[in-house]
C-alpha cells in the first residue's frame, strides 16, 4: 500500500470546532479545555503534550508544552503558543475570554490533575463536557469517511494473508505477530485508542479454541489468555489445532481512524454446532443492516438481535456465556469504542454519518467462539458496509 502522512485540513478542524461551540454556548458554558490525546488531535490536528482552550466564541488557543515545533507542523490552527508551565494556564484562559464556566472532558480526566486544575482555574467553575465531546465525534464528516474506508483497506491487506500464515501447531502469538508486521510494514499505527477506563487494546484479538472462550476483563465478546496475567487478554501460546475456530478480530488503522472486522477460520472442517452458529450470525448481520436506518434505535436492533438468537436456541451464547456483553455493535472513529452503542437499554437513534462495527458473535463454554464483524456508515438510506473480505467460513 502507498503509506502517506495525513494533515486535518484546516476547514475541516475549523467545522468540528464550530459544532462544539454552539453546543457550549447551549449549555452556557464559557469554553473548554481539551486535554485527552484523542480528543485533543480530533479539534487541533495533532497529538503533542498540549492543552487546546475552545472558548464558546472565538478563536481556539493551543498552547503545548512538548513539541511546539511537531504541533505547528502537525496542526492547521493558527493560534499555536509554547506553554512553558500548567500555571500559565490561567493567563491564557483568562485572556481569551475570561470564562466563569469552563468544560473538561471529565469521564477520562484523572482525579489528581482534576484537582490541579480546579486549583489553578479558580475561581472558574469547572463541569463536565465529555458527552458533548463524544456526540461532536459521533457523526463524521466525508473526510473521516474517506480515511474510515482508507483502514477498510488496510485490513483486506492483512486479511489476504491470514490463510497464507496458518499451521497446525503455531502458537496463536506467532500467528498474531505474522498478521501484525503486515499491519505495521502497510501504515498501521500500533496502538488502539480504547476510552474507556484500564481498557486497554493490542491490534485486537488473534485466537482458537478454546482460548476464544477463555474469560478476560475486557468489555467485549470473547476473552482469551493473553500471554501473561499483567495483559490478561487475546492472543495466548496456545497452539492452533485441526477443526477449531480461528478468529482474527483486529482494529485496522491507517491516519488515526480505525475499522473494526474479524473473519473466521478453521484448519479442516468445523463441527455442526459453530456452522449453523454461525449462519445465525449472518443472518442477524443481514436483518439490522436492512432495517438499520436514520431514525431506528439501536435499542430495537440489539433486540433483533437478541431474538433471532432465543429463536435459534443461542441466546445463552450471543455476546458471551460468562459475564458476556449487552451490545452487538459500537461506534469507532478515533477510539474503538465511540458512540453509537447498539445495545441493551441504551436507546440511541441512528443519525446519518454514524460510524459503529457490528459484531453478532457466540460464545460456547471451553470450545471456542464463531461470529461475524464489519464496519458501516449510516447514511440516508441505510447502512453502507466499509470493510470488506469474503464473509465464508475459510476452512484450510
Amino acid at each position: 500500500m502507498d503509506i502517506q502522512m495525513q494533515y486535518t485540513p484546516e476547514s475541516e478542524l475549523s467545522d468540528r470546532i464550530a459544532k462544539f461551540q454552539n453546543k457550549l454556548s447551549n449549555r452556557d458554558i464559557d469554553g473548554a479545555l481539551i486535554v485527552q490525546k484523542a480528543d485533543l488531535y480530533y479539534f487541533s490536528g495533532t497529538a503533542q503534550n498540549a492543552h487546546l482552550y475552545i472558548p464558546a466564541q472565538g478563536k481556539p488557543l493551543l498552547m503545548v508544552k512538548k513539541s511546539l515545533r511537531r504541533a505547528v507542523e502537525e496542526s492547521a490552527l493558527k493560534n499555536i503558543i509554547a506553554l512553558n508551565s500548567l500555571k500559565e494556564l490561567k493567563e491564557h484562559i483568562v485572556s481569551a475570554n475570561n470564562p466563569d464556566k469552563i468544560g473538561f472532558e471529565m469521564d477520562v480526566l484523572p482525579a489528581k490533575m482534576f484537582l490541579l486544575y480546579q486549583k489553578l482555574l479558580a475561581p472558574s467553575a469547572i463541569v463536565d463536557i465529555s458527552e458533548t465531546v463524544r456526540q461532536v465525534r459521533m457523526i463524521k464528516s466525508e473526510h473521516e469517511i474517506n480515511l474510515i474506508k482508507k483502514s477498510a483497506d488496510l485490513n483486506f491487506t492483512m486479511f489476504s494473508e491470514v490463510s497464507n500464515f496458518i499451521k497446525e501447531g503455531m502458537p496463536e502469538v506467532e500467528l498474531a505477530g505474522m498478521l501484525e508486521a503486515v499491519y505495521r510494514r502497510n501504515g498501521h499505527q500500533g496502538a488502539v485508542r480504547v476510552r474507556g477506563f484500564n481498557s486497554e487494546l493490542y491490534y485486537g484479538h488473534c485466537m482458537s479454541g478454546w482460548n476464544l472462550s477463555y474469560p478476560s476483563f475486557f468489555d467485549g465478546p470473547v476473552g482469551g489468555t493473553g500471554t501473561n496475567p499483567s495483559y490478561p487478554q487475546g492472543a495466548g501460546l496456545k497452539k492452533i489445532g485441526k477443526n477449531e475456530p480461528i478468529m482474527v478480530d483486529y482494529a485496522g488503522i491507517l491516519n488515526g481512524y480505525i475499522v473494526d472486522q474479524a473473519r473466521m477460520f478453521s484448519i479442516g472442517a468445523l463441527s455442526d454446532k459453530f456452522i449453523d452458529a454461525y449462519e445465525v450470525a449472518l443472518n442477524i448481520k443481514a436483518k439490522i443492516v436492512s432495517q438499520a436506518v436514520p431514525g431506528t434505535s439501536g435499542q430495537d436492533l440489539y433486540d433483533t438481535a437478541h431474538n433471532m438468537a432465543s429463536e435459534a436456541g443461542l441466546e445463552d451464547y450471543l455476546m458471551g456465556y460468562e459475564n458476556g456483553v449487552s451490545f452487538i455493535g459500537h461506534g469507532v472513529g478515533i477510539e474503538l469504542d465511540e458512540l453509537p452503542v447498539i445495545a441493551r437499554n441504551f436507546d440511541m437513534s441512528l443519525e446519518s454519518g454514524m460510524v459503529f462495527a457490528l459484531e453478532p458473535k457466540f460464545i460456547f463454554p471451553e470450545t471456542g467462539a464463531i461470529g461475524i464483524e464489519d464496519t458501516f456508515v449510516v447514511t440516508e438510506n441505510g447502512l453502507e458496509q466499509i470493510t470488506y473480505f469474503d464473509e465464508s467460513l475459510h476452512l484450510l
